[in-house]
């Protein structure tokens, strides 16, 4: 018997496959006796005929095979001319009668209907994919309905579906649509049941938010809800927080608008004591029927409660923490940490970093020191970083013997290094690395065989490496050492009650990051002076810009020359600051690739936010200068002439510090460009889905596959290996890696923040960190966990984050304080958060696990302490 292309929504063939997951988990619901509005499924197979008898699958094929998932505009580009095609096609006769058969069935003459989506890989467990596709409210008579169908089909491949079940490693192959058509619950009050408090993880408690009107303007955060934490074994209420409701969303002829709340209902609960009884018990009963926490959306009508969806909560905040007996060590009696160039890798690392990228590092790091040293060979383990549960990790258990070996040769060449380190890095190793980066960018890169091109990725991977392993000692780390040496002077012996702090004769230097920020800054204000760019710029999401920038596209509301001028300023910036990285890790995109972040930046500047960069680094400039001028002119005898010393050596350091820091990824463009020719080639002959799909293979397999690339060989598929890859990566990176394994507090004997400073944790409502730069702020929470994220970023909030690097600069000027998982006093969001004048709180381990978007928290500069209110 053929697949049927509708069922009754509680029909025993409702599964995954042939109504998708929400429609399967309302199934399971009303199977179960749960108040479910009537309706009924249109099933995948009336998806799968409706593209097979409009040959659309082609068209899919094919824009999918153009989509860099690291590039928005070319998920954009897919995603339109699918929709296009969804929308321009018909719906064959026989689909069309069922479904207007099946609607016509519904009680009332043209009954207002819910249609959704239900995708066959969503509500699972391990991926939601809330709000990937569309909901279609209050929409009446059939052809109406018909048209809201395809218009949820061709949802299926909207540019945020597709690139979500990129980022969950769900292959779009094979994935189709179901729809649920349900009558419409014309709400008094809706809302989410979280049957565990999603902010703590308090299994104990259940967490229900509740507005006026339907469900939509709570689903979408167009509107600050009521919250109840209830008890679910007593059915107490343990906390109320009753919100002034603004808006509700209401039925209005055919179609669903926000109104405004009546006045005298915005500060009234929504639920009162009984519903939220009976609402807590609904909920313990779908959990129990699922057998795992659930996030249930409600409606509530004439007294009656309807369940609209039910689905796995898919993170909580408990899963962050694995028991330490539970990271295995590679080697039984050995001792690792995270720390030094560990902090440039803080998330899991993909399969082709940790094989390619790691091996780079650990062989160019004795190279480096041997050079450094003048040593013929310097000794270090063959594999100094590696990777525990796919996290990096730096290999710390030599024995005394083996630290003095290397200390010894060391140690007599620090001094040289410190007067030396500015010179060097200006006249050899950045000219050295930027002769290596020209000299492997001058091929065509479609003519070079495979072989030649992963050749050219290692040499530029150890190049990389090595630049960076030559920073480590005679710029950064001795940078390191000059800025402790005068503090420890200054403070010491020099520091008066309203004297500056140490940092700021350090500070307002022309570094390649100010001038980041100074260059963004002068494209937005050169936009103004063009109001129909501006207005575009203001008005457009990133994303869009970025794809019409990529397409050397003019948009029709802004002039022809001003467009052309306007592009040309933009490749300029990206030519001078694109290769600077956000992670050492190569699997993450480049500005230079994908510039929406930068493209958020500058839209701040036009909406008058953020600080001048300019006047900025004038004033500190000027703050230094004078600074230094008073210090030296009362800085004598034996200790002024060390104070001089250390504070000449620290400012000439200081200079070029984090212009190391932001010429570490000049080799990552055509890095990543190589590595994803490669990654294209093996597209072709089936070896993998996507370009990018490479860096989720390991090194030993992309270099099985070079000679069957150049005979150009059909290949197994590795989509399988890398699916599970993606998944394993995906649940480490709710893990929090601890700082050393095995865990102590010590190291040889030695208290460990000697050499990682200030062990971060959680203790009660309170993060423990560094203070890093002074002063407390209170204020609203901003998590982001990379550049896919600086969109959400707002004026004055709070920002939280792994780690920072010089890519991250210009969000500081948005930034009231800033809150890093990994990083100390000296690293990269220490001296930016000193410069901006705002608090900042780094090394706490735990922040952006513990922290949520939009929930106030208190940083103390001073204390290194966060509290979370």
């Amino acid at each position: 018997m053929s697949p049927q292309l509708i069922l009754p929504l509680n029909d025993s063939q409702a599964t995954l496959e042939s109504v998708g997951g929400k429609g399967a988990s309302l199934a399971r619901l009303i199977n179960a006796g749960f108040p479910v509005p009537e309706g009924f499924h249109i099933t995948t197979e009336a998806y799968r005929r409706f593209v097979q008898k409009n040959e659309l699958q082609p068209r899919i094929d094919a824009e999918l095979q153009l989509i860099d998932v690291e590039k928005p505009s070319t998920l954009e580009n897919a995603a339109q001319a699918i929709r296009d095609a969804f929308m321009g096609a018909t719906i064959p006769g026989d689909i069309a009668s069922a479904i207007v058969g099946a609607y016509g069935d519904l009680t009332g003459t043209d009954p207002a209907v819910a249609i959704r989506s239900s995708a066959t890989a969503e509500d699972l467990p391990e991926a939601s994919f809330a709000g990937q596709q569309e909901t279609y409210l209050n929409v009446s008579g059939a052809d109406h309905v018909l048209e809201a169908t395809k218009k949820c089909w061709s949802s299926l491949w909207t540019a945020r579906a597709i690139g979500y079940r990129y980022r969950q490693g769900i292959s779009s192959a094979g994935v189709a649509l179901a729809v649920v058509i349900q009558q419409l619950v014309d709400a008094e009050v809706a809302g989410i049941l979280f049957t565990v408090n999603p902010v703590d993880g308090n299994r104990e408690h259940a967490l229900i938010s509740a507005a006026w009107g339907l469900g939509d303007a709570v689903v979408g955060g167009r509107v600050t809800p009521d919250e109840y934490v209830m008890e679910k074994s007593s059915g107490r209420m343990v906390r109320r927080e009753v919100a002034d409701k603004e808006i509700m969303t209401v039925v209005v002829d055919e179609e669903t608008e926000d109104q405004p709340v009546p006045e005298n209902l915005r500060k009234v609960p929504a639920l009162q004591g009984s519903d939220l009884t009976e609402l807590n018990r609904l909920g313990i009963e779908i959990e129990e029927l699922y057998g795992m926490p659930m996030d249930i959306e409600w409606a509530l009508a004439d007294g009656q409660f309807a369940i609209v969806q039910a689905r796995p909560i898919t993170a909580l905040p408990e899963e962050d923490v694995v028991p330490v007996e539970e990271w295995p060590l590679p080697d039984p009696k050995g001792r690792y940490m995270r720390a030094s160039i560990v902090d440039l890798m803080p998330d899991p690392l993909s399969p082709l970093f940790a094989t390619m990228g790691l091996s780079a590092y650990n062989s160019s790091l004795v190279h480096a020191l041997a050079d450094l040293t003048g040593s013929k060979k310097f000794f270090l383990p063959d594999n100094l970083v590696l990777t525990i549960r796919n996290y990096a990790y730096m290999v710390v258990n030599f024995t005394a013997g083996e630290w003095w070996g290397m200390l010894s040769k060391l140690l007599p060449k620090i001094p040289g290094l410190i007067r030396s380190g500015p010179t060097h890095f200006r006249e050899v190793a950045l000219p050295d690395y930027q002769n290596k980066v020209d000299d492997l960018s001058e091929k065509n890169i479609a003519d070079i065989p495979a072989e030649e091109i992963w050749q050219d990725a290692c040499d530029l991977m150890y190049a990389a490496a090595y630049h960076m392993s030559v920073l480590q000692v005679d710029t950064l780390g001795a940078a390191a050492g000059s800025e402790g040496l005068f503090t420890a002077l200054y403070n010491r012996f020099f520091r008066r009650e309203g004297d500056p702090t140490a940092p700021a004769y350090l500070m307002g230097y022309d570094t390649v990051p100010m001038r980041s920020e100074k260059s963004l800054y002068d494209l937005a204000d050169w936009a103004k002076g063009h109001h129909d760019l501006s207005a575009y710029l203001l008005e457009t999401p990133a994303e869009e810009i970025t794809a019409a920038l990529e397409r050397r596209d003019q948009p029709e509301v802004v002039n022809a020359q001003v467009w052309v001028e306007w592009q040309a300023r933009m490749d300029a910036h990206l030519e001078d600051f694109g290769h600077i990285f956000y992670d050492f890790d190569f699997v993450k995109p480049i500005p230079a690739e994908a510039p929406t972040p930068l493209l958020e930046t500058v839209k701040m500047y036009l909406r008058g936010e953020g600080v001048n960069p300019h006047l900025r680094q004038h004033k500190l400039d000027e703050a230094r200068n004078q600074a230094t001028e008073d210090l030296l002119a009362r800085a004598c005898g034996l200790r002024g002439w060390a104070v001089r010393k250390a504070l000449g050596w620290a400012q000439s350091l200081g200079q070029v510090r984090e212009d190391s820091y932001a010429s570490i990824g000049l080799s990552y463009p055509r890095l990543r460009e190589l590595l994803k020719e490669l990654g294209r080639r093996l597209v072709e002959v089936g070896a993998i889905e996507v370009p990018t799909d490479i860096f989720w293979l390991e090194a030993s397999e992309v270099e099985s596959f070079l000679q069957p690339l150049d005979d150009r060989s059909v290949l197994p598929s590795m989509q399988g290996k890398i699916e599970t890859r993606k998944a394993a990566s995906k649940a480490s990176e709710k893990l929090m890696p601890p700082t050393q394994l095995p865990v102590s507090d010590k190291y040889m004997g030695i208290p460990l923040e000697v050499f990682v400073p200030g062990e971060g944790g959680q203790e009660g409502d309170k993060l423990k960190g560094i203070a890093a730069s002074a002063g407390s702020v209170t204020g609203k929470a901003c998590v982001l966990r990379g550049p896919e994220d600086f969109d959400q970023m707002e004026q004055g909030a709070i920002l939280v984050a792994r780690m920072t690097t010089p890519a991250w600069t210009p969000l500081f000027a948005m930034a009231g304080g800033i809150v890093t998982d990994i990083g100390g006093p000296l690293s990269h969001g220490s001296i930016v958060a000193r410069e901006y004048g705002i608090p900042a709180v780094l090394g706490t381990v735990a922040a952006t696990r513990v922290i949520q978007s939009g929930q106030q928290i208190t940083v103390d500069g001073d204390s290194g302490l966060v509290t979370l209110t």
